[in-house]
């Protein structure tokens, strides 16, 4: 049979044996491929898990210069000291990480949070088994799938701790509107007044008006060529 003939230098050329195809082959090699991929993850998206993961409950931790989520050179140095396995596997020049990384990574962040420093850390997740990360990390389950990560979850606004918006004060009114009439003093003065004098009122107002022009005057306020 052909099986037993694999290796020997009369064994036929399967791409020449009846019935089979070479498309067939080829598809099959790429299934395997596919197969030997599952499950795994660029570094991209294992950040992104470890993002989604931490959202709903990491506090952040207490040292300000440690980042909330790690960046790739941090995932890079976690594996160069042994805080992380390196990568499970290589795509190329692309390394690929399994959901152990996502547990361990999320894990540090998890222990940081409580003040604890990278060497207790290690001393501590050192040969921890996937039970052990799982019970600290607390990754939720779908994360832990080979389907695309979800989003963090938006962070929805604390309404009830929002001091109420005081209501917009009203515009003011429109001034009314109205006529205005000139009462002539003499010298080019003119007094308005919003109401209609009479010949009378007029008289009254020049009279009244008198020491008004003689200041006036003194100081040259007045058009002298108009009698006052």
């Amino acid at each position: 049979m052909w099986g037993g003939l694999q290796g020997h230098a009369d064994a036929p050329d399967p791409t020449r044996l009846p019935g089979v195809n070479i498309i067939s082959i080829k598809t099959l090699t790429l299934s395997r491929l596919q197969c030997q991929y599952q499950g795994v993850w660029t570094l991209d998206e294992l950040l992104d898990r470890v993002s989604a993961a931490l959202t709903a409950e990491y506090s952040g931790a207490p040292n300000g210069r440690v980042r909330d989520v790690p960046d790739k050179r941090a995932v890079r140095w976690y594996a160069t000291t042994g805080l992380v396995d390196r990568p499970s596997a290589m795509r190329g020049r692309t390394a690929l990480y399994e959901r152990r990384h996502l547990l361990q990574l999320v894990a540090v962040k998890r222990l940081q949070s409580q003040g604890r420093t990278l060497a207790d850390i290690q001393a501590e997740l050192a040969g921890a088994t996937d039970t052990t990360l799982t019970a600290i990390a607390r990754v939720p389950e779908q994360l832990l799938s080979t389907a695309e990560a979800p989003p963090p979850e938006a962070v929805r606004p604390r309404f009830w701790a929002e001091p109420a918006a005081e209501p917009a004060a009203a515009p003011p009114a429109p001034a009314k509107a109205f006529a205005l009439n000139g009462v002539a003093l003499g010298g080019g003065a003119v007094v308005l007044v919003p109401g209609t004098p009479t010949a009378a009122d007029r008289a009254d107002i020049a009279a009244a008006a008198r020491p008004l022009l003689d200041l006036l005057a003194a100081r040259g306020l007045l058009n002298e060529r108009e009698p006052s």
